[in-house]
């Protein structure tokens, strides 16, 4: 008996303990659980612009080539890479009449951002003259990435508050930071990580700034992997890249996304067709992009103008739970160079190259494009490079 009442009295001691520890307990779980609500100082207009820019029948120009790769582009048509030419050729871009109508926003090299047309008009107010909401690329280009095989990794963190600052002053209202990943180089674990977690903090530095950031992890056409290896690395690096863009409380109504469709790789020999392309990027779409999200922007990536256009057309067959459209350069920009030449005479003839072509996509973001439409094979010309350098 005397070992059964100290027993209890144990159990009696036990309880009571238990009892006065527990709201402790709880208030230190209520303190680690507690939700964070941020109210950003430009979130409304991040709304804004990001729906401006996801608006029926309208796209990206993607025209924020750096210097050196706008330079090679001259060189195709024989136009030596000054700054005079490189004006020239983006305002031929930019002005061509009813633009608008077709293009939201024009992604811009920094050196366009703050350059004035030869008229002495800013490329800022042309664009905004057509509608078109100024956006600006901010990263700093790619470098290899320490013990990888073979990787990169995107620079540019450093100074981009201060930075996007001054662009947003300039009348910048959207940015854009590339990362990729190369599925012949693995991707690593490491490789993969650090994409996401790099456009994490890069779209919560410029929404802090009223920068809408296009998140852009581009898993590289190079390779001869089939479409479900492109699928299965897509998923993973847009889990990552969704899970990083949670952790730093970016605000998902206030960014859009520009991934790579989902294809075989370059050197694949079993091609896919558009109704494939179409049914596995929708699929990745699905499983890892929220519908808070306004936009998916589709890069180009080396297909040819036509492949771009009749794939987005695909998508855009049946609803979407997003504005899905395109965000291209080449794709876009091909005609246009061949057209013009270098030659003033033949600005007119090179804009209407460009209408062309985007009209072309805006019909394609509406699932109303007509291939028959195109009267030329140019635009099925293959726009891959491999190893391809902006």
């Amino acid at each position: 008996s005397t070992v059964l009442a100290h027993s209890l009295s144990r159990i009696v001691k036990m309880a009571f303990a238990l009892k006065t520890a527990c709201p402790t307990v709880a208030a230190k779980a209520s303190r680690k659980t507690a939700v964070v609500c941020r109210a950003g100082k430009y979130d409304e207009e991040l709304v804004k612009t990001a729906k401006t820019i996801a608006t029926p029948g309208r796209g990206i120009l993607a025209m924020d080539e750096s210097n050196a790769t706008c330079g090679k582009r001259l060189d195709s048509i024989g136009v030596e890479n000054t700054e005079d030419n490189r004006r020239a050729y983006r305002e031929l871009l930019l002005s061509a009449p009813g633009l608008g109508k077709y293009v939201s926003g024009a992604i811009l090299f920094e050196e366009t951002l703050f350059q004035n047309t030869k008229s002495g008009k800013s490329m800022v107010a042309v664009l905004n003259e057509q509608g078109i909401v100024p956006g600006i690329k901010v990263d700093k280009g790619l470098a290899p990435l320490a013990n990888s095989n073979g990787e990169q990794w995107c620079m540019g963190l450093d100074g981009l508050d201060k930075r996007s600052a001054e662009y947003y002053k300039a009348g910048a209202r959207f940015a854009k930071w590339r990362s990729v990943v190369s599925i012949p180089s693995g991707p690593s674990t490491i490789a993969v990580r650090d994409c996401a977690y790099g456009l994490a903090r890069y779209a919560a530095i410029s929404q802090a700034a009223g920068l809408v950031p296009i998140v852009e992890p581009e898993v590289l056409l190079d390779g001869d992997h089939d479409i479900n290896r492109t699928l299965e690395v897509a998923e993973a690096v847009w889990a990552e890249t969704f899970k990083y863009l949670a952790d730093n409380k970016v605000l998902f109504e206030g960014i859009l996304l520009k991934p790579a469709m989902v294809t075989p790789g370059a050197e694949c020999p079993n091609r896919a067709s558009p109704t494939q392309v179409a049914d596995y990027t929708l699929k990745l779409l699905r499983r890892r992009v929220p519908p808070a999200v306004p936009g998916i922007m589709f890069l180009s990536g080396g297909q040819s103008e036509l492949e771009a256009t009749l794939n987005l057309n695909e998508m855009n067959k049946s609803p979407n739970p997003w504005h899905v459209s395109f965000s291209y350069a080449r794709a876009l920009q091909n005609s246009v160079l061949k057209t013009w030449q270098g030659k003033p005479e033949n600005v007119g003839k090179a804009q209407e190259a460009l209408l062309k072509r985007a009209k072309a996509n805006s019909d394609a973001q509406l699932g109303k494009y007509d291939p028959a439409t195109e009267g030329s094979t140019e635009a099925a010309k293959s726009l891959y490079e491999k190893g391809y350098k902006y």
